[in-house]
């Protein structure tokens, strides 16, 4: 991790020797040496991360290093902040630039002396250097055969095998099937889920394996060595022959060996296992060796990345591992903890409360189970096992397998992608990390590369797609109308991130148990503390403050904590009850997110203009009614929240109330995220223009005759992903007609809220929309649907008071991707009809107050994937009918397939009462 911090910083130093010329004079010489230091070390740092034998010697050293290399980071950015004065205009701004010389002339001075110090001192830690580090060290190596033993070891007993009959008889049907070409079958999922045990087992089936002609196993792993891996094969095909290796083999250079294999495996039937491929290299390599004869030869591929996976099977034959439900991870755990009986009736809640701990990873249930039937089968000593997990983790021989496997997956990350998964970690236990919060995070921490082709945010999306598909993040829905995405880490695997990133000193999450640690650390999450104060941890090098605790007593401390966060790029007081924010908190001037979203906080400091950094401002359901004027200024803005809801009842901006803000605003041209902003007068659909880079617009209070200057602003926007217009009351028509059909072309998420003489003509363009919401629309005889069924990738469909027509028709072959269809308040809506071949997705069905349909929509049968339908302040006429018992026989039938069916009534007390009617 050390080298990762090392790598990190230079590139950042790299960046800065290439662009900051003129800031940077004076000490440019002082930077550059640093630099190739540090770039000496590198490799070193390298090592020692991949070493398992570090000593306590290797470890001091290491620490050494990234606490320098954090000081030069510490240095730099002080110096920038120094050197970046905004410059005036005019004589007045003559005058007091001048002013500023022998100023900036001192602090380069100090500057430089403080770079030459750590320049020394980085140079005496390279000297320093502990001996065996350089040593020519095969530690990878060790490693990787250390984790193949590992997991074949923990998964070699076919009665550990619980809750893969499925993905058994998968795999084995794959192997037999009459397919004469060349199948490649992939098996793909996290570390630890049983890959290897799956394929072992489809491995040793006598009956399976009779109908090849010659087989192999082998492991790859992460440093893919050629040679190795293909004498291991011809080993393993000679002796199947029962024929000797020849004399000469170890002579064999790369290229002898692919012939070799290829001439033992020509016109042959054979079956190959590839154990743990890592990369698209890796695998490109390695699938040229094995050529297709015809024969109905197979090659298994196992691997924690999808797109290997997917790339591998071809997209056809890919087996993903799930984890365990509870009751397969109960059977596991009992299997290796009460091998010879039953679970104590007295340890059972404590040990399903484990079990639940390791979230159905069977690694982790397995190596949980034997550490415990080894220990005294009481609750004292089980509790004390259960409450210090992360320890046991890190310290007990018996977890350890667990560990080394997990932390294989965050060895292979690019050294940016290590940061980014550590930051996940700083999230409480089960959070869920909402999509867009995690990448401004990270681009604020500057954990993302900027590139001159795409924006850090689209970067910082590739990252989190990189981990999900590594398996190293989950993906999870957390919005019942799927519009959201958020992400979770696996329990386990976040223990083994924290134990990482506190040894790293990359951060630490702070608690009741914790509040008496000390040391310098970067990064700190507060979970449950009752009350901090500035003496608890070294502050003043922080780069991120985050506290999920609501209950926490802050206010007393924030004022002497913020004048010791000079440093900090991130603060996250999400939820605090906090009413105000002290004047101290402008001096970061090193931030670049603030999240004050759900505080109490009535208004923000005058001088929020001095902020010159920041990036992302959430204010959204504060008790904030303007944003101080100096808000203007704050140029690199790129992300704005600024209403609040003040009825969490409804998902459909009913209540959104708009904090006022200056007209101003729309010179900020970085803004990506604006979120809402209130019309007025005609000057905000005019000045919105400017905002070229908008990705995500909310505006609201619009009248009717503002249509064509908002038209004509949105069509600047050609990056434009989500568009939100509010009308300024139901009556309000939106004229929007005069919008070019090609300009909000990469639109993908469109809610128009008022009346609309018809549906635009240019919305049926909009190829990429998948969420599209008609509110108070009040369309008259005209179908909307005939308008929107073309849109190819819709997936969720909301209509409000958006049709007062009586009939709906899904046309045959239309909304092929629709997975939630939403209507509500549509009194004169009395049919529904469904053509056989529509609606091939949908998941889910919603009808809230549509009082003139009484029956059910014609066609309902025809939806075989409908897995909930919902009906709430519906006509009893119709849901009486759907009732398990008293209902009608007939519609029954045609929703017998639906596994949910639920009636209910929204309240404004309770929210939605709902009944089950299956």
């Amino acid at each position: 991790m050390a080298e990762s911090v090392v790598q990190f910083l230079l590139e950042n130093l790299r960046a800065l020797l290439n662009e900051e010329v003129s800031l940077l004079k004076g000490v440019r010489k002082e930077v550059k040496e640093i630099k190739k230091e540090l770039d000496r070390m590198r490799a070193l740092l390298r090592d020692a991360d991949r070493r398992k034998d570090s000593n306590e010697e290797m470890k001091t050293w290491v620490g050494e290093v990234r606490d320098a290399a954090h000081d030069v980071e510490d240095i730099i950015d002080e110096f920038l902040h120094r050197m970046d004065r905004p410059r005036r205009g005019g004589f007045k701004g003559f005058l007091v630039d001048t002013i500023y010389i022998p100023k900036n002339i001192s602090d380069r001075h100090q500057f430089a002396r403080r770079l030459q110090e750590t320049k020394v001192n980085v140079q005496n830690i390279f000297q320093r250097r502990p001996s065996q580090i350089e040593e020519v060290t095969r530690s990878s190596d060790v490693s990787e055969q250390w984790q193949r033993d590992v997991e074949t070891t923990v998964f070699k007993a076919d009665n550990d095998i619980v809750g893969m009959t499925k993905e058994i008889d998968l795999i084995d049907g794959w192997l037999v099937e009459e397919e004469k070409r060349r199948t490649v079958i992939s098996v793909t999922g996290m570390g630890g889920v049983g890959k290897t045990t799956l394929v072992a087992k489809a491995y040793k089936n006598q009956q399976v394996k009779k109908l090849f002609d010659c087989y192999a196993c082998v492991s790859v792993s992460q440093s893919l060595r050629i040679v190795e891996l293909l004498r291991s094969i011809i080993k393993q095909l000679l002796e199947a022959k029962k024929e000797a290796v020849p004399n000469d083999f170890a002579t064999k250079d790369a290229g002898d060996l692919r012939r070799i294999v290829r001439g033992l495996l020509e016109s042959k039937k054979y079956l190959i296992i590839l154990d743990d491929v890592w990369t698209m290299n890796d695998w490109n390599k390695l699938n040229v060796i094995f050529s297709d004869c015809g024969c109905g030869s197979r090659l298994v591929v196992t691997t924690r990345d999808f797109n290997v996976a997917s790339s591998a099977g071809e997209g056809r034959r890919v087996c993903k591992l799930q984890l365990l439900d509870q009751e397969e991870a109960w059977v596991l755990f009992c299997k290796k903890a009460f091998p010879s009986e039953p679970c104590p009736l007295e340890l059972e809640p404590l040990a399903r409360s484990m079990v639940e701990n390791c979230e159905g990873l069977p690694l982790a249930i397995i190596a949980m189970g034997g550490l415990l039937s080894l220990r005294d089968k009481t609750a004292l000593e089980w509790n004390r096992i259960y409450k210090n997990l992360s320890w046991q983790l890190t310290n007990n021989q018996m977890l350890e397998p667990v560990k080394r496997i997990l932390l294989l997956s965050f060895y292979d990350l690019p050294y940016r992608l290590k940061h980014c998964f550590l930051y996940c970690c700083m999230f409480p236990e089960d959070y869920l990390i909402h999509h867009n919060q995690l990448i401004w995070l990270w681009v604020a921490e500057g954990f993302v590369e900027e590139t001159g082709k795409i924006t850090m945010e689209e970067a910082a999306e590739d990252y989190l797609k990189e981990l999900i598909h590594r398996n190293i993040l989950q993906v999870v829905e957390t919005n019942e109308f799927g519009k959201l995405k958020a992400y979770r880490m696996h329990d386990i695997v976040r223990e083994v991130a924290i134990s990482v990133s506190q040894e790293e000193r990359f951060c630490m999450t702070y608690n009741e148990l914790q509040a008496g640690q000390n040391g310098k650390v970067r990064r700190m999450s507060i979970h449950s503390s009752g009350e901090i104060n500035n003496s608890s941890v070294g502050m003043t090098h922080l780069r991120s403050f985050m506290v999920f605790d609501g209950n926490m007593s802050f206010s007393s401390a924030l004022n002497t904590m913020a004048s010791s966060f000079r440093l900090l790029r991130v603060l996250n007081l999400r939820g605090i009850p906090i009413e105000s924010i002290p004047d101290e908190v402008t001096n970061m001037f090193n931030l670049r997110y603030l999240n004050l979203r759900k505080t109490k906080v009535r208004e923000l400091p005058e001088s929020l203009w001095k902020l010159q950094n920041l990036q992302t401002l959430d204010v959204m359901n504060t008790e904030l009614e303007r944003l101080p004027s100096g808000i203007v200024k704050l140029r690199k803005l790129r992300h704005l929240f600024i209403y609040r809801i003040t009825d969490k009842l409804y998902d459909d901006f009913d209540f959104i109330i708009s904090i006022q803000v200056p007209i101003r605003i729309c010179n900020l041209t970085n803004l990506q995220t604006l979120f809402f902003i209130e019309e007025k007068e005609g000057e905000v659909v005019k000045q919105v223009g400017n905002l070229t880079q908008l990705r995500s617009l909310g505006i609201s209070k619009v009248r009717e005759i503002d249509g064509a200057e908002l038209c004509n602003s949105i069509g600047k926007m050609k990056h434009l992903l989500k568009l939100t217009v509010n009308a300024t009351t139901e009556e309000e028509t939106l004229q929007l007609e005069a919008l070019s059909p090609n300009t909000p072309s990469l639109l993908q998420k469109l809610y128009l809220k008022g009346r609309l003489e018809k549906v635009p003509r240019w919305l049926n363009s909009l190829l990429n929309l998948t969420n599209l919401s008609l509110h108070w629309s009040k369309l008259g005889e005209e179908d909307p649907l005939s308008s929107i069924q073309a849109l190819p990738n819709l997936m969720y469909l909301y209509l409000y008071r958006a049709y007062e027509g009586q009939q709906l028709c899904f046309r045959d072959g239309r909304f092929t991707k629709l997975r939630s269809l939403y209507l509500r308040d549509m009194n004169q809506l009395n049919h529904i009809v469904i053509e056989k071949g529509t609606l091939a997705s949908i998941e889910e069905i919603i009808l809230v107050n549509c009082g003139g349909l009484k029956t059910l929509p014609e066609g309902i049968e025809y939806l075989t994937g409908l897995q909930e339908l919902r009906l709430v302040g519906m006509p009893m006429e119709l849901t009486d009918k759907l009732k398990l018992k008293d209902g009608s026989e007939e519609d029954r039938r045609k929703v017998g397939h639906i596994p949910i069916i639920q009636r209910g009534q929204s309240t404004e007390a309770e929210g939605w009462l709902t009944e089950r009617l299956n």
